[in-house]
Parts: structure tokens; sequence; C-alpha cells
């Protein structure tokens, strides 16, 4: 993710490029002049968002006066491998897009060394969460490739496999699946492996995050009911500004939303003010990001199966934040999804933003009045003016699904039971 800020006398000229990249309001051309994502073949989905947050003066309701923060460009990719080598293969291709997008913001001038530029403007992430480590776009790629070949030789030959028992048809979708890779039209290429280091780095992540929580636990035992304390009597306080937004703007938000069966999201707030708030959020987010790299199963942020990749990031001191992702189906359904299977940690994350509706102990209440949360998401929403996404079409269910059917098909052996397991994916 790189983050500049925006120079104020070149904001239309970057709208005006950015809007070239699209044949119609959310739907980029996957070839753009600029940047053509669809060339590259590691990049799962890619982003160009304007941090335009229109809340800002909200701070007030706590007496803070309204700060004024930059205009930002913010570049996102999910990418699979080394970031620097993704990096690298970009600046080579778009280089020269990539500059006239770049050079609307400030301190890029003509000469700028453009990875370096990049590398100096990037910004982490406080947590982040990936549907399913470790599959690839070439992986998601082939996988669909198969299915789509599996269900046309089903429906050729339906009346000749109808009352076959499992094994039997699971034999012949296997002889056919071979006998199309050996004459070139399937591939089933094997993963590359994973770097020794980063198995070592998430290692010693896995083992080192929980040692530093047990050394600091004592003290953390200490302050706990004074912590606490405070932090109820903050919610008791909290201003909810849970208003319904502007109808001209979500019409315009809704224009973005479903052109396909995965969706965008970024939505962007100000930080609650207090040592209170600014420890329960980074405390949360690190809780999340661990527990995203380590604890939750592959395709499931909780009980959330529809997300393929998400962000939290911290800006401006970390007196702001934005939240990033790529889910499946509507806003609504979306909104519904964490709501009833992850309300606790929404409002565990998001009561920390100013006009979140009223928490109880931090994970109570919030988001259970669905009507004041729904009104407080729409209102810190922002649109994407660029959004790439690398298989239209399927879901995070598909890929799972697809990834099920081609590990059955090369499995050494199966039992009856899982035989038919696997014949019902179909």
């Amino acid at each position: 993710m790189v983050v500049a800020p925006i120079d104020p006398r070149r904001e239309a000229e970057l709208r005006g490029l950015l809007a070239s990249m699209n044949d119609a309001p959310g739907r980029v051309n996957a070839a753009n002049a600029l940047i053509p994502f669809g060339e590259f073949e590691t990049l799962h989905f890619a982003r160009l968002v304007i941090l335009d947050d229109k809340t800002q003066e909200d701070v007030r309701v706590y007496g803070l006066p309204v700060r004024t923060y930059p205009l930002y460009l913010a570049f996102l990719g999910d990418v699979d491998g080394d970031a620097d080598a993704f990096l690298g293969k970009l600046v080579t291709r778009a280089g020269k897009g990539l500059q006239s997008i770049f050079s609307c913001c400030e301190g890029f001038a003509s000469d700028t060394d453009l990875v370096a530029w990049m590398k100096e403007h990037e910004t982490p992430s406080a947590a982040a969460y990936v549907n399913w480590r470790g599959r690839t776009v070439r992986g998601v790629r082939e996988e669909a490739a198969l299915k789509k070949a599996l269900d046309e030789y089903l429906e050729d030959n339906a009346p000749a496999l109808a009352g076959s028992p499992p094994r039997e048809i699971f034999s012949k979708l296997q002889q056919f699946v071979n006998a199309e890779k050996s004459a070139g039209r399937l591939t089933l290429a094997e993963e590359d492996p994973t770097p020794t280091g980063w198995w070592i780095r998430n290692a010693l992540h896995l083992i080192g995050v929980p040692l530093l929580f047990l050394l600091a636990l004592p003290l953390l035992i200490l302050i706990a009911p004074i912590f606490l304390i405070r932090l109820r009597r903050l919610e008791k306080t909290d201003v909810e500004l849970c208003s319904r937004v502007d109808q001209a703007y979500s019409d315009a938000l809704a224009l973005l939303e479903d052109r396909d069966v995965t969706n965008q999201f970024n939505a962007m707030a100000s930080r609650k003010p207090g040592l209170v708030r600014l420890w329960t959020l980074i405390g949360i987010l690190a809780t999340v990001d661990y527990a995203a790299r380590h604890i939750v199963r592959h395709g499931r942020l909780g009980r959330i199966r529809t997300i393929h990749f998400a962000r939290w990031v911290l800006l401006d001191g970390k007196q702001r934040g934005v939240f990033f992702s790529n889910y499946d189906g509507t806003v609504e359904s979306y909104m519904d999804d964490f709501i009833n299977k992850a309300g606790f940690g929404l409002n565990a994350i998001f009561c920390n933003a100013i006009g979140y509706p009223r928490t109880n102990w931090l994970v109570r209440d919030g988001c259970a009045d669905e009507q004041k949360y729904r009104n407080f998401l729409r209102r810190h929403t922002l649109p994407s003016q660029v959004w790439y996404q690398a298989y239209p079409g399927l879901t995070a269910i598909d890929l799972e699904r697809n990834r099920r059917i081609r590990e059955g098909l090369e499995a050494s052996s199966m039992s009856e039971q899982e035989t038919r397991e696997w014949v019902a994916l179909l």
C-alpha cells in the first residue's frame, strides 16, 4: 500500500487520469494504458482510492479543533510472493502510467526514482486478513478452468453417467482430466514452495507475540481494572453520529457497487481522543492481526466466508484509520454478515471511531442497533476510483470448492464417503 498527499493544484487532473482507467463507473479496463492490471499474473486485487474523508469535522463533538489533513491518494495491491519483486515488475511495465499518476502528488518530480519513492510512501497495515494463504492467482485460474471442463464433460455425458455409482463417476472424470492435461488443454501446475525465510518469520511471530504478552501480563493485570473502569465511563458519554447519509452521496456509492459478485469497500474515520482509546485500538488490531495470521481457519474471518482480503490501516499519527476489503455479495449482505457473525469484533474495533453507535463493555450493543450502524458505515464509506479483480465471477466459496475438486483428483486414495462428497461438489 502506497499513500501520498495529493497536490491540491492537480486534484482535478488526477481524478481525470483515474477515471480514464475505467470503461464505466466501477468497471476498470484491465488493459488500460496507465496500469494494465491484467498483465500481472500475481495480482489478485488492486485499487486506487482518494482518501477524501467527509467526516473530519466530527471531532468537534469532543471539543477538538478540526485538523487540516492532506487529501491522500492510496494505491493498494494484494499480490502473491515477494512484494518487492512485484513492485519491480509493476514499475518496469507501467512506469510511465505510475509516473503520470504520482506526479499529481506532492514531492514527486519528473526525475524522481519511482521505486524508491513508492517504498518511501509505503504504509503498513495495523492488521490484515487473507482468505487463503498460499492460494495464488495462477492456481485460482487453473482450478476455475478445471471446474469448467468438468462441468462441460458432465453435461455432454449426462445420459451415460446417470445412475452410476460415485466411484465410477470419479474414475471417468479422473481419466478425462488426465487426457486433457496430456493434450495440453488443462494445466494444473504445482505451486512454487514458500521461501524458508517466510516460514522463519512467521514462526517467530507465532511464538514471539504470546511471549511478549506473557512478559507484560503482570503489568496488564495491574492496570486492567483502572483501564476498564475508565473505558466504561467513556462509553457512557460517547457521542453517536449516525444520521442518514446524503442521498446523492449514497447513490454515487451505489453506482460502483454490485457490478460483479465481488465488491470493494473502503471506510475512513477519526479516532476518539485519549490514550485509552488509542491503546484499545492498537491492542484490538494487534489481536485481530495475530488471529488472522495464525488462528482462524482458511477461508473464514470468524464465521464470515465472503471476504477475500481485508486490511486496517492507521494514518496521521494514528489519529485516523481506514478499512479496506474485497468481499462477495451486496453491501447489505456484507453489513449483515458483520452484525450477525462478528458483531463483537466489529464493536471492539470501530467503537474507537468518533460517532460509532454506543457500546457496552467494548463488545456489546454498538452494531446491535442495525439502523444506526448502517447509517454510520455509509457516512464513512469512500468510493474506489479504480478497482481491479483478477477473477471476476468467482466468490471465495467458489475458490474453496474448486480447490477441493483439484485436491480430490490429485489424492492418492479416497474412501467411499469422501468420493461421494467429492462428486457432490460438481
